[in-house]
């Protein structure tokens, strides 16, 4: 009994129409917030690989060094004489990245509970398929690297450090392979494309992925390499949370109507007995 009561609670509280709030919520709240601070505890427990990470970093610009695009030293060079800039994008890989994600989140949450649904599920999945690259091939960001020149500008700006004693738990330094700041602006920008038909938030969206993509080069935290990663992970998380939406959550939904038509059923046949 109690079991076809908690089916019963499932079935409403998942109708796609629904807008009053619940206890359900809390519960969807609690269970997203404990899936990120699992994503950042695990991503900050492989930090003991710095050898690798150093190597890898350094193949890394063979690489882009092979095909013409090692301009990440140039890149910085050129905004570090003009502080402002440095300045503003310290603020966007800062303040623009989980910040706006969860202000974004609870919008939606509160607002469009559809489209929280595909970001909710396209972050979560991005961000599992972001630990398997952390763990399997971690990398040194360009910050690591002073003897080509780079600086930590938002340590050296901003005073804001991920390697404080107070981050540490939760900071992988060798995280760089993806680069969920990309993706994840993507999947902003995705979302305010799929929202939307104003030209206004299509345009932030599309303003976001820019801005992040030139503040993690800007920043020393990325090379180009990490966000073409990062929008690679974050286009195939997309695809897996659309096909959620399109063909998992409806046929869990069917499964839940079965159980409740069939425990309707059984209590008319035993009404009538």
């Amino acid at each position: 009994m109690r079991v076809q009561r908690a089916l019963q609670y499932v079935l409403r509280q998942t109708h796609p129409e629904r807008q009053h709030p619940s206890w359900w919520d809390l519960t969807e709240l609690g269970l997203v917030a404990l899936g990120f601070l699992a994503y950042f505890l695990v991503r900050g427990a492989v930090v003991d690989r710095a050898p690798d990470a150093m190597a890898n970093a350094r193949a890394i610009i063979a690489l882009q060094a092979s095909l013409g695009l090692w301009v990440e030293p140039r890149i910085q060079e050129l905004a570090l004489a003009v502080q402002p800039v440095i300045r503003a994008m310290n603020f966007v890989y800062f303040w623009l990245d989980f910040p706006l994600i969860v202000g974004i989140g609870l919008l939606l949450f509160w607002k469009e509970r559809r489209h929280y649904t595909l970001l909710r599920d396209a972050l979560l999945v991005s961000g599992a398929m972001a630990l398997l690259c952390y763990y399997s091939y971690p990398v040194a960001p360009p910050r690591y690297l002073v003897d080509l020149g780079f600086v930590d500008t938002l340590a050296k700006y901003d005073h804001l450090s991920y390697q404080a004693q107070s981050m540490q738990p939760f900071v992988n330094p060798y995280a760089a392979v993806p680069s969920l700041h990309v993706g994840w602006a993507a999947l902003l920008g995705a979302t305010a494309f799929r929202i939307s038909r104003s030209l206004l938030i299509r345009g932030a969206g599309v303003l976001l992925v820019v801005l992040q993509a030139a503040a993690v080069v800007v920043t020393a935290n990325h090379f180009l390499f990490d966000g073409v990663v990062g929008l690679i992970v974050c286009a195939a998380a997309w695809y897996v949370a659309v096909g959620l939406q399109t063909h998992g959550y409806p046929r869990a939904r069917n499964w839940l109507v079965r159980q409740e038509q069939a425990r309707a059923q059984r209590a008319v046949v035993g009404r009538a007995g």
